[in-house]
């Protein structure tokens, strides 16, 4: 049989859900070796034994497969961001993980694998994809990477320290938010998003102020330097995060842009009650204790002031230290989507975050509020 649609690789996470993953991860490559011999492409696995394993794999045989698809939660975007990111290779995505939160921005089946893989099969034979932006976190000097899956320190070789240089597709979470993130990853509650609204409850009760020194490249007008010191600082793409809650509802896929979203005080508890009134809506930007930039690059480094950030996350995986620099990569991330989807995403425009924007109060460029 000619491939004429190439060759497509799947990579999952076997050890995930105690062991149901190894299960859906045949079940995704048996649907999908059905599909190749009716539309005509091939199948390989190329999953490896932890998540350094499967992106070096996916990396070093980048020439067997024209499609590369991952099976899990938003770690396995995260993988699959930096296995084929920059490459025009398209990434598709069956999202059952606890979270699924980049999959929930774009309107992709969540927990559905069959549904999944049938979309994933009708963007390869139609050629539909949608380009993505994606965050680009590297290290400055002093900084370090962790172990992506656990947060464990790496042994730094030859007396020098573990860079960071990591792509992410969601959001890169510096305090609060990798606080949650944490503790929802080592919770046993059954759904993702009983874990994500228990771990906001109790991190809620151990608010820190976290020091951050940033020198941040605006979309528009001139850099821009200041120490925050705040509970939480995240640097979005997407919109949601802990499993729906839209911490960025401004952000857009495919705008060259990426939203730097902070606490701007220590929030008393009706605020707080505010805030996760609203977490789960796209009004959370209109509570006053949130300010909101859009920028192209940002430099965070740590503050005189407050306490030690947490480790870093992005897409539900384990990053590294301060000091790091983030920069906004134009469409460098090409995702399989199905034509509805496609087509869904490019009504979003600037127009609707602006109509948001003037809800909320808050001035586009600036990000204040207008009003009192």
């Amino acid at each position: 049989m000619t491939q004429q649609h190439g060759t497509v690789a799947v990579i999952g996470n076997p050890t995930s859900d105690k062991g149901r993953g190894a299960k859906i991860d045949a079940q995704v490559i048996e649907l999908l070796e059905r599909a190749g011999e009716v539309h005509g492409f091939g199948v390989i696995d190329l999953t490896g034994t932890s998540f350094d394993d499967s992106l070096n794999r996916a990396r070093t045989e980048a020439d067997r497969y024209d499609h590369l698809v991952v099976v899990g939660g938003d770690g396995m975007i995260a993988l699959g961001a930096n296995a084929v990111g920059n490459s025009g290779k398209p990434l598709g995505i069956v999202a059952i993980g606890s979270g699924n939160d980049f999959a929930r921005g774009l309107r992709l089946p969540i927990d559905r694998v069959e549904v999944a893989v049938e979309g994933i099969v009708g963007a390869i034979v139609r050629g539909s994809h949608i380009d993505v932006d994606m965050g680009h976190v590297v290290s400055m000097p002093g900084g370090r990477a962790v172990e992506p899956s656990t947060g464990a320190e790496i042994d730094a070789v030859e007396h020098s320290e573990a860079p960071i240089d990591r792509y992410y597709a969601g959001m890169l979470s510096c305090g609060l938010d990798a606080s949650i993130n944490d503790r929802a990853n080592h919770s046993r509650l059954p759904s993702g998003t009983l874990r994500y609204l228990s771990a906001v409850l109790v991190e809620l009760t151990r608010l820190k102020s976290y020091g951050y020194h940033v020198r941040v490249t605006p979309v528009d007008g001139e850099v821009e330097e200041m120490d925050i010191v705040t509970p939480l600082l995240t640097v979005a793409n997407s919109r949601h995060i802990g499993g729906g809650i839209q911490v960025s509802p401004y952000s857009l896929f495919a705008d060259g842009q990426l939203d730097l979203i902070w606490i701007n005080h220590m929030p008393n508890l009706p605020e707080c009650a505010q805030a996760v009134s609203k977490a789960y809506g796209d009004r959370l930007l209109g509570c006053r204790i949130f300010s909101w930039r859009r920028i192209r690059e940002i430099e965070i480094t740590r503050a005189s002031e407050g306490a030690d950030p947490p480790v870093l996350m992005a897409d539900g995986e384990y990053v590294g230290h301060l000091p790091v620099k983030v920069t906004a990569c134009d469409r460098a991330l090409r995702v399989l989507v199905p034509p509805a989807v496609a087509a869904a995403e490019a009504r979003r425009t600037d127009r609707d975050v602006e109509a948001m924007l003037r809800r909320d109060g808050r001035d586009p460029f600036t990000g204040a509020f207008t009003r009192d």
